[in-house]
Order: structure tokens, then C-alpha cells, then sequence
């Protein structure tokens, strides 16, 4: 994909610019020919366009993998366009069946409510929060009623709803589809209908729910969207998709120093992926980074740095900058500065119930694989004797690389 084979016509400094930037990263953009032409447009004319990315509120934070689209957004935004972010309060109680291979449960109101509180405030880490508009939709969405949602589901048919790669898998094998899963994808199509937006975004999962939202707005007479999909981020294993139920992700509302330590732990290959997905800086800059690299530059150098850039988007320079110093004191086997203080009582305490009740293993169990591991220590010494019962005192407990707690006995 690239600006050159999108018109013969020559484009504008500007024009040029916005259209690389959008393709930075991307896995698609359809069509890109329009997508041009709204460029055009909008310089020749002055007026901004509207970039919408709706997010339904299903959990109570984001991981780094969503801001993927969200850095997109950020950019655009810089570039002077309107972006929308969505919030789908009444979508999220239908439920996506994006990627399900069974019907997903709705959430109740109050946990979508209490979900959306958390939303915009994470976004608005990545977002410019006063060249913003924030909407939901349940605000054209709960007065369409029955009449309106019949008439909306007679704008698009079975069959090209049964195109949908994950309906028709599970058709094929058996396994059921609610109707009301069907509502999804027009939903969110007409979301785009009530937004007027030019260009969506969303991941690769999301291609057909976006292509939905292109149909209705010709339905209701208005100029088609663009749409943008963006790559889903691979998680820290470099592997599965960026995901909690993987265990393989940063949280935006982790601590600076888990976050620092966790950008340091990707792979080298990795990591510039991460850097076109979620760093800001330009493509050349990267390029010159990769090329010191190659040259023999140490790539633990490029990683520190994508750290720092990511904890201070989260948290600030500051903390970047103690979060590394405080990943160099624990690489050379010291202590952070700060670390959570415990006080336990019923010396001499059994040091797998030591490490449970200073919330440092989630069971004695854990706790003693952990000790079998090599993964535990005590005033730096690592602890060998599963049976190691520790008297009154006060005591540095270490788990793993990045887990601390100065536990005081009595």
C-alpha cells in the first residue's frame, strides 16, 4: 500500500503528507481513491472531516493494544481533522459477535455505565481532549425504537449478513446465532449515518461492521465513509493478540515502573513493530534508529528508548526516568527506592505463607512452586528450603524480577 498508486494527479505538500500518515501502520484503507479526494476537499475548502472510532465500554480499562487506533486518531487530529470518539453504551448491550465463535453475553446498564466513566478518561492519555467530541450512542440509537429499527433492518439483507466470515463458520457447524446479533453491525453502521463521518477506524476485526456503516450511509443518501483498519498488536509473547485473557499486555493504568519493565521484555523483532504502531516519532527517525541498530548499536538502547516514550505518554518524563533507573537497580540486583512496606504477625511464619499474605504469590501453593523455581529471595539470597520458617525482623521479600515487599514480622 502505498500513496504513489493512488492517482495519477499530482497531490499537494499537505494532501501527500496526510495521506503517508494514515497509511503509517495501516492494514487497510478502502477506498483510497476517496479518502484522497476528501483530503483534497478539505484543504481546498477549509472545512475539517469527521474521524470517528467507536469503542463499546465491555471492561473497566484499555491495554496499549487499543491505542493502537488510538494513536492513529492523534495523528489525524494533529493534522487539523474533527475526531469523534464513540462511546457505545447501547451497543455493548447487544454485545459484538466480532470473532465469537458463540453469542456473547450483554452487559447490565450499570456495568456499562461504570465501564464508560473510565473510558474517555484513559483515551485522553493518547487523544487531545479539546479537539475532541465525545458522543454515545445511545443518544440516536434509544429513540429509533421499533419502527426505526425495522426500518433499519430492512436496508440491509440476510445474505450479505451471513458474508460475515464468523456467522457463517458457526452457521456451517451448527452452532447458534441470536437475531439479535445481527443488530450489531447495523448498529454500529448507523452510528456512522447519525455521525456523518468520513473516515472510521477500527481494527481488522472490526472490516465488515465498518463496511456496514459505507452501505447505510448510501442508504440514507449520504457520502459514503472511508474506512481505516488498523493491525492488532501482538502482546508481550510476540505472538497471540494483545489481550488480559492472555496475560500478555501493558495495562494504560499500570504503574510507571511495571510498564517500563514490561516494553523492556518484547522481543527485538517485536519492538519495531510496537515502534511503528505506537511510537510518535516519524518514519525517518525510526529509520535512522534501525540503521544505528544494524550498524552495531546495542538494540537494548532502542527498546530503553521506546520505553521511556511510552511510560511518558502514561505517566510523565519523571517517571519514565525513575521507572528506568529503578529497572537498572533491580537488573544489578539492588532494591527499587520504593516498595510496598507489609507488616504480618505470628513469627516464626512459614515463608510460602509469607509470600501469600504479602500478596506476593496468590497461594502457598504458588508460593512454593515459586521457591522450587529459584524464583523467590530474601535480603537477596534466594531461598531454596520450601519448609524455611522466618523469625520476628524485618525482611526484603523478592519475587520473580520486578515483585518487592519489605516485610516486617512480629
Amino acid at each position: 500500500m502505498n500513496a504513489e498508486s493512488v492517482t495519477s494527479t499530482a497531490l499537494s505538500n499537505s494532501v501527500g503528507r496526510a495521506l503517508e500518515i494514515s497509511l503509517r501502520g495501516a492494514d487497510e484503507l478502502l477506498p483510497q481513491d476517496e479518502w484522497v479526494r476528501k483530503l483534497q476537499r478539505s484543504e481546498a475548502t477549509g472545512t475539517p472531516l469527521r474521524i470517528k472510532l467507536g469503542l463499546d465500554p465491555t471492561a473497566p480499562d484499555i491495554h496499549i493494544g487499543h491505542t493502537v487506533v488510538l494513536n492513529k486518531m492523534r495523528q489525524l487530529q494533529d493534522l487539523g481533522h474533527r475526531v469523534i470518539f464513540l462511546i457505545g453504551d447501547f451497543t455493548t448491550t447487544i454485545g459484538d459477535p466480532s470473532g465469537r465463535n458463540s453469542t456473547r453475553p450483554p452487559l447490565t446498564r450499570e456495568q456499562i455505565e461504570a465501564n464508560a466513566q473510565t473510558y474517555y478518561k484513559q483515551a485522553s492519555l493518547v487523544l487531545d481532549p479539546e479537539k475532541t467530541e465525545i458522543r454515545y450512542n445511545s443518544e440516536w440509537s434509544d429513540p429509533l425504537g421499533a419502527r426505526g429499527m425495522i426500518q433499519l433492518a430492512a436496508k440491509y439483507t440476510v445474505a450479505r449478513m451471513m458474508e460475515r466470515d464468523d456467522f457463517n463458520k458457526r452457521f456451517k457447524s451448527g452452532q447458534s446465532i441470536s437475531v439479535h446479533e445481527f443488530l450489531y453491525p447495523l448498529m454500529q453502521g448507523y452510528d456512522s449515518v447519525a455521525l456523518k463521518s468520513d473516515l472510521e477506524l477500527g481494527g481488522t476485526d472490526q472490516k465488515f461492521n465498518l463496511l456496514v456503516g459505507r452501505h447505510l450511509q448510501q442508504e440514507y443518501g449520504q457520502e459514503p465513509q472511508c474506512i481505516l483498519t488498523m493491525p492488532l498488536l501482538e502482546g508481550l509473547d510476540g505472538v497471540e493478540k494483545m489481550s488480559k485473557s492472555k496475560n500478555n499486555y501493558i495495562g494504560i493504568s499500570e504503574d510507571a515502573n511495571t510498564m517500563f519493565a514490561k516494553v523492556l521484555s518484547i522481543s527485538d523483532d517485536l519492538m519495531w513493530r510496537w515502534y511503528t504502531l505506537l511510537s510518535f516519532q516519524s518514519l525517518e527517525q525510526i529509520a535512522a534508529l534501525k540503521a544505528e541498530i544494524e550498524g552495531g548499536r546495542n538494540p537494548k538502547d532502542a527498546k530503553v528508548a521506546l520505553a521511556k516514550e511510552i511510560t511518558t505518554r502514561f505517566h510523565s518524563a519523571a517517571a519514565a526516568d525513575t521507572a528506568e533507573q529503578d529497572f537498572i537497580n533491580r537488573s544489578k540486583g539492588g532494591v527499587p527506592d520504593e516498595i510496598p512496606e507489609v507488616a504480618l504477625s505470628g513469627a516464626p511464619l512459614g515463608i510460602a505463607q509469607v509470600l501469600k499474605q504479602a500478596n506476593l504469590a496468590p497461594s502457598t501453593s504458588e508460593g512454593n512452586r515459586l521457591i522450587d523455581g529459584g524464583g523467590v529471595r530474601i535480603d537477596s539470597a534466594v531461598v531454596s528450603d520450601k519448609g524455611l520458617k522466618l523469625p520476628a525482623g524485618s525482611y526484603v521479600v523478592q519475587v520473580g524480577k520486578r515483585k518487592f515487599a519489605r516485610v516486617t514480622l512480629s
